[in-house]
């Protein structure tokens, strides 16, 4: 048997898409992963209340989940017009929305202001992640190829990880030698106005961006079936919209519901809580960005395994078996643990749960038709994702304030491993019913 042709090298318009798809990825991580960073210091000054103040876990609690709530209301919406207006047109006006939220966002006055500011901030990156994947996915059509462009442009969003840790490891300490906002020099004002940057570039390129050619085609040819919400609950596509959204909720959950809360443990362990602020937040800093390292880890496995193993579930259990044990394990001791040993135990946890995030981006295009692709992706990622699964958030937060522990880092610790140990067990339970793709085609 005579090899397959080797693909042609991708032209100077692909890799155009590519490195727009790379950065609104990156960029959605970056918005969605400031607020654990900023958090903690914006509601100590906005609340006027100490660190450990349990107002500050109901307001972190509701930072984290209302935003998610309207993101997953508006991501819906944002997956039908997608179907009726165009990947391309969706994914550009999506990009410009969260990244002029993060700027407003930098300007709060209130905690109110600012969770207004991140609702709309995270309404722009739930309509993104829809508009890319189905755009990217109709892009490039040949199997091997669309498998790697998704897997390695989803990557990035790890890259965006890593972008806001060091912007915020920058803010704090360069925040005195900064243009004052607001009458100060506060560093979390500074990494929300960095959120910016990629509506810079975008304004150049947007004129050159294709509009994805099998939505297209059938739009001229008046072929394209309208979008329906319903016809995603019809017939065969009713076991995959169920599992997809529950799943999705679940990996979500593992993120919202613990990972996203090492930030407010760090400042409570033995080895930083003497330590003054500033150099507080640049340890956490620094775990943040053990916890992003592991996450780009997880996403370029994800992307490596993604072309070489045919079974979708055989894939995310590779992920998920390990994590199921790790993560509990990891938060249960984290406040007791030394700032060496939960940098690489959150190392470990983001590379295991973050690259589930990738799995459902690669696999969401093969089972969804071209004229529900973008609501059956929206359902599952926004429905199950941004609003039931970031729901874990308020669980834990709420599960911490009931807790005996001794500390308000214990608390939180063993809340997280709780809710962590939960929403895994319940994705592997469910992994079972997952539906295979029939093929390596795209639905039609």
């Amino acid at each position: 048997m005579s090899p397959a042709p080797a693909s042609p090298r991708l032209t100077l318009v692909e890799w155009l898409i590519c490195f727009v798809a790379a950065l609104g990825f990156a960029f959605d991580i970056y918005e969605l992963l400031m607020l654990p960073l900023i958090a903690q210091p914006a509601l100590v000054e906005l609340l006027g209340v100490a660190a450990g103040s349990p107002a500050i876990n109901t307001w972190v609690g509701w930072l984290f989940w209302l935003p998610a709530l309207a993101g997953g209301a508006f991501g819906l919406l944002g997956g039908y017009l997608t179907d009726l207006f165009g990947r391309r047109r969706v994914l550009v006006w999506s990009i410009l929305l969260y990244a002029f939220s993060a700027l407003a966002a930098a300007y709060s006055t209130t905690p109110h202001m600012l969770l207004l500011f991140r609702c709309t901030t995270f309404v722009g990156v739930s309509v993104e992640f829809v508009a890319a994947v189905a755009w990217l996915a109709e892009l490039f059509p040949e199997p091997r190829r669309r498998e790697a462009v998704l897997g390695w442009t989803q990557a990035f969003s790890s890259v965006g990880g890593l972008m806001v840790t060091g912007a915020y490891y920058l803010a704090v300490h360069y925040a005195d030698a900064l243009p004052v906002i607001r009458g100060g020099h506060q560093a979390w004002r500074y990494a929300l106005v960095s959120g910016v940057i990629p509506a810079l570039p975008l304004i150049l390129i947007r004129p050159f961006l294709p509009e994805s050619p099998a939505w297209r085609e059938k739009k001229a040819a008046g072929t394209l079936r309208r979008p329906s919400l319903g016809a995603i609950f019809a017939g065969e596509l009713r076991r995959t919209t169920l599992v997809t959204t529950l799943m999705f909720a679940c990996s979500y959950g593992a993120a919202f519901g613990a990972i996203q809360h090492m930030p407010r443990i760090v400042p409570g362990l033995a080895e930083v809580s003497p330590l003054p602020r500033p150099a507080q937040q640049k340890i956490v800093s620094e775990v943040q960005g053990f916890q992003e390292l592991g996450g780009l880890v997880g996403r370029v496995l994800l992307a490596l395994l993604a072309v070489r193993i045919v079974g979708r579930r055989r894939l995310l259990r590779m992920f998920q078996v390990p994590g199921l044990a790790l993560l509990p394990l990891v938060f249960a001791f984290a406040a007791g643990s030394s700032v060496g040993a939960v940098k690489w135990g959150i190392f470990l946890c983001g590379l295991l749960t973050v690259a589930q995030f990738s799995f459902w981006g690669n696999y969401l295009p093969r089972v969804y038709p071209t004229h529900l692709r973008g609501t059956g992706e929206g359902f599952a990622a926004n429905v199950g994702g941004r609003m039931i699964g970031t729901s874990a958030a308020l669980a834990t937060t709420t599960l911490a304030n009931l807790l005996p522990a001794s500390s308000p880092a214990q608390k939180l610790a063993w809340s997280a491993a709780l809710v962590g140990l939960g929403v895994y067990l319940v994705g592997f339970a469910a992994s079972f019913f997952l539906p295979e793709p029939k093929g390596q085609e795209l639905p039609d």
